[in-house]
């Protein structure tokens, strides 16, 4: 790749990204978060309280891309149960997502029937690593599961009470027999 592309390319992947808002100090689950829609509207993740939340950050240009078939797959098995997967595009040093939130929408829509919300393009690791994953990464908010995003499509498995209940790496897929034991579980509990 030519080095102009490259600096340009790097460029917009610090350029652009998720505005960072939460709820302030006191943020307790992922309930408490403020994050912006692909389309650049504002939504408060209380807005899905009660429901079980697949948070997974996903890119465009990875040999796990393919990925974004099996959560469509969750997703259209269980939403009418409560599920909501939530897809990140993650923002990396990799320049495996070096689209703006436009083209990522068209890529997730046409070329896999993408039908989750999606969320704008967001920071993931450090630096200026997104509040939302401040919080599912970190060991003291969420001691079970925490530590720092692997790679791309790690997936947090939020319960209905806003806690990560469930984490799987990258290299499990959306509908390996535990994310859908975990998913069942989590969808079977009552709101807290």
């Amino acid at each position: 790749m030519p080095r102009h592309l490259i600096v340009a390319a790097a460029a917009l992947v610090f350029a652009v990204g998720c505005a960072p808002r939460t709820a302030g100090p006191q943020a307790t689950t992922a309930y408490d978060f403020t994050v912006r829609s692909i389309e650049g509207k504002e939504i408060a993740l209380a807005a899905y309280r009660g429901k079980v939340l697949l948070i997974v950050n996903t890119c465009s240009f990875c040999r796990l891309t393919p990925q974004y078939r099996g959560l469509q797959s969750l997703h259209t098995r269980y939403a009418d149960r409560g599920l909501v997967v939530l897809g990140v595009p993650a923002t990396t040093l990799f320049l495996q997502e070096p689209f703006g939130n436009r083209h990522i929408q068209r890529f997730c829509t046409q070329k896999y029937g993408v039908t989750f919300p999606m969320l704008a393009k967001t920071r993931v690791w450090w630096p200026w690593k997104h509040p939302l994953y401040r919080h599912l990464t970190s060991r003291r908010t969420n001691p079970e599961f925490g530590g720092g995003v692997t790679w791309n499509f790690n997936k947090f498995l939020v319960g209905r009470d806003g806690r990560v209940v469930a984490r799987f790496g990258s290299r499990t897929p959306p509908m390996d027999g535990a994310v859908l034991e975990a998913v069942e579980k989590a969808l079977a509990a009552k709101p807290g």
